[in-house]
């Protein structure tokens, strides 16, 4: 069974929170609530997906700070948890921080645990696929991708955009680790594997391989 995306940019930071479900069962996934929680369950209601659960990517505000909000939401409304799955446990004190953090921008946020950590290996499902998980540091320390090789597609979060790649400027981040993983990970998964980023557009391994200017020639 095919899945079908939706992408609700979210709050002043414009972060891609994707819906993923079967058309054929509308059983989905929401993947980083990062806030405007009321707009998520209106598109969930206006598409009638069954939201299974939450993926986070890892634990920066704008990706995250949503994420109790809706689980309660969802949790009430179904009769049903609604699990929140991710990031790895790297990113820890990040989500134990969202609050804090989300004071800068006088943004609301909860700060949150999730009910099932991930890491390199485990797989998710979203309906009846099954999406790996791999671990891909550097922007932030507990940073997960998922893949669907099957599907050929991928969840990249903030490791790499069209034209671009995450941020390394932070007192965790690592420059370093960030490319590596892409060029172990994610490159060599297929030219042909298409990403949902964590903001604006998304595109192909193989066109950014070429393309992007911190990848190309890669």
């Amino acid at each position: 069974m095919a899945l079908k995306a939706a992408v609700i940019p979210v709050t002043p930071f414009q972060q891609n929170c994707a819906l993923l479900w079967e058309e054929a069962t509308g059983r989905g996934v929401v993947v980083d609530p990062g806030g405007e929680v009321d707009r998520i369950l209106a598109a969930l209601a206006d598409l009638k997906v069954t939201a299974e659960r939450i993926l986070l990517t890892h634990g920066h505000v704008d990706h995250a700070a949503g994420a109790a909000e809706l689980r309660a939401a969802l949790t009430a409304a179904q009769g049903a948890p609604v699990p929140i799955e991710g990031p790895d446990r790297r990113d820890a004190f990040l989500l134990e921080g969202l609050e804090a953090a989300a004071a800068k921008w006088e943004l609301p946020a909860q700060n949150v645990t999730p009910d099932r950590w991930l890491a390199e290996g485990d797989t998710v499902a979203v309906g009846g696929h099954d999406f790996a998980v791999l671990h891909c540091p550097g922007h932030t320390p507990g940073h997960v991708v998922f893949v669907s090789e099957a599907l050929r597609v991928a969840l990249v979060g903030d490791v790499l955009f069209r034209g671009s790649i995450g941020r390394t400027d932070f007192e965790y981040g690592d420059h370093a680790a960030l490319l590596e993983a892409i060029h172990a990970k994610l490159l060599p998964l297929g030219d042909d594997v298409g990403f949902l980023c964590g903001h604006g557009p998304g595109s192909t391994f193989g066109h950014e391989r070429q393309r992007n200017p911190f990848l190309r020639g890669a």
